[in-house]
């Protein structure tokens, strides 16, 4: 896939469109039976990624429940395993008959980015998605920082009903949009908010929302940089897969270079399924050296001054490739991965960084249910708030605060790199404060086995990598305290261990 997003990312959009009409279903229960579970072949693949826990959430939905909401007229419009409920436009005597049903464990109105906002919100009260936590977006807030007067290219597949995103709507209100290019139809261009040619042509809207996105009607931000302003270049078409792409991608680096522009998101990369098998890349190639866009993304980084962040991919699921892809393999550019929400280590579809690499790809991670096109705009407002906070700033000083300032720095790996970007310790490092310091340490272990007390610190799981090296990850894990103490083995092969304790990062050396 070379849209870093998954199929069902396409509830954000429609979701925020039609926040009145459409409805998370959430059922109460799913079939138990062994056969339910997933493939053997897919515990293999999360076995080798270190992802070895399985649960509930890979279970199918109950196939009586969705024949007796077909059944009563209901259309489906998406499904989630790892949620166990559907999605559906409901009129209100559907909605009334379905409260009572017995297998309905609740039933909300579901918005853009998959948070359920309750009815009986207080009024002014601003709520703030998922990863907007994670990042501390509230420390951005107070300071002031919402990315103004800083301006954002974004290229990518299609903007189709941007001008009617609920999220977006602040900043069609403000004229903030301030020119458009269409690459793959340019006669398309009259209508490039209000025609569809592909199912992708959602995409560059799902990424504007996580970029800036502020639903004012339902009191919730999506994206940190919600005063910035925007250049936006369609140059991917969702129904043809093929290498011009990559030359609209180059053109529009181009274009917004002429601009002035010193900040593109582009969530977009391209490995393998091009409709023309020869086009594929191979894994070798994702060195930062082969494909033309990496070449130009390189060119943007060091003799343009571009900070150009790029989603890392959705391949790490895949056995045949589950490394990045281009442009992300491209040294200079910022690769954003995924993590879990709660433990922020890499989420199974994270495409990982490869071996063969001399420097760290991903360079950082944060939350995402859906794909990193979706995570990599998330960060690119990270980016925007510290050129606001300090406009001399270079990219390249930028990209270091952003790495610096992330959770595991600077134990970073090819996982999920240096992590999670943290706002309070960004901003520390912009004003070159020691306010907020990273707490870690460094613990050479002889013999086999450690123990690590933890008694003061809260949390009942951990989240661990094993490497093989300094940056290269055997496998990844969740680890529970038992008394008071966290035990580790030494593996085969393994010569370090971090341990995220979330207060303080803990490296192993083993000797």
């Amino acid at each position: 896939m070379k849209k870093n997003s998954a199929v069902l990312v396409l509830w954000l959009v429609s979701s925020l469109s039609f926040a009145q009409t459409k409805y998370w279903i959430f059922f109460k229960d799913k079939p138990l039976s062994a056969s339910d579970w997933v493939s053997s072949q897919t515990l293999q693949n999360r076995a080798q990624q270190g992802l070895a826990v399985r649960d509930e959430t890979d279970w199918p939905l109950n196939a009586a429940y969705l024949q007796t909401l077909q059944s009563q007229n209901i259309q489906i419009e998406n499904s989630s395993r790892w949620l166990n409920a559907v999605s559906a436009r409901l009129t209100q005597p559907q909605l009334n008959e379905l409260k009572t049903a017995h297998f309905i464990k609740e039933i909300r109105p579901l918005d853009g980015q998959f948070y359920v906002a309750t009815t009986t919100r207080p009024a002014k009260r601003s709520m703030l998605a998922p990863v907007m936590t994670q990042v501390q977006a509230e420390v951005f807030q107070k300071a002031g920082l919402s990315g103004k007067g800083v301006v954002i290219g974004v290229i990518d597949a299609g903007f189709y009903e941007a001008t009617r995103n609920a999220a977006l709507k602040p900043l069609f209100d403000r004229e903030a949009i301030l020119n458009k290019r269409d690459y793959v139809n340019p006669a398309h261009f009259s209508q490039f908010f209000s025609a569809s040619e592909s199912f992708s042509d959602f995409h560059g809207t799902e990424v504007m929302t996580a970029i800036a996105g502020n639903d004012q009607t339902e009191g919730v931000q999506y994206g940190l940089a919600t005063d910035a302003q925007f250049y936006l270049a369609r140059t991917d078409h969702g129904l043809r897969e093929w290498r011009g792409e990559e030359d609209n991608w180059i053109a529009a680096m181009e274009w917004m270079d002429s601009l002035g522009v010193r900040l593109i998101n582009t969530s977009l990369g391209y490995a393998k399924g091009f409709s023309n098998p020869l086009e594929n890349y191979e894994p070798t190639q994702m060195n930062g050296q082969t494909s033309a866009i990496s070449k130009a993304a390189q060119i943007a980084v060091d003799k343009k001054g571009i900070l150009l962040v790029v989603s890392a991919g959705n391949e790490g699921d895949d056995p045949t490739w589950q490394i990045i892809s281009t442009p992300a393999d491209a040294q200079g550019v910022l690769a954003i991965g995924a993590t879990n929400q709660k433990l922020w280590n890499k989420i199974g579809y994270s495409s990982v960084g490869p071996e063969f690499l001399p420097y760290l790809k991903p360079n950082v991670s944060c939350f995402s249910l859906y794909g990193t096109s979706l995570s990599a705009p998330v960060i690119t407002g990270f980016a925007a708030c510290l050129m606001q906070a300090n406009p001399k700033l270079t990219n390249k000083e930028i990209s270091s605060i952003i790495e610096k300032s992330a959770h595991l720095y600077p134990y970073g790996n090819n996982y999920v790199g240096y992590g999670v970007p943290l706002a309070s310790r960004a901003l520390a490092l912009v004003q070159k404060s020691d306010s907020v310091l990273i707490r870690t340490r460094e613990i050479r272990v002889k013999g086999p086995s450690y123990a690590l007390k933890i008694n003061e610190l809260g949390g009942d799981v951990f989240s661990v990598f094993h490497k093989k090296n300094a940056t290269h990850v055997l496998a990844q894990e969740a680890v529970r305290p038992r008394e008071g103490q966290l035990l580790f083995k030494r593996r085969s092969n393994e010569t370090h261990t971090t341990i995220d304790l979330k207060t303080e990062v803990i490296e192993l050396i083993w000797e």
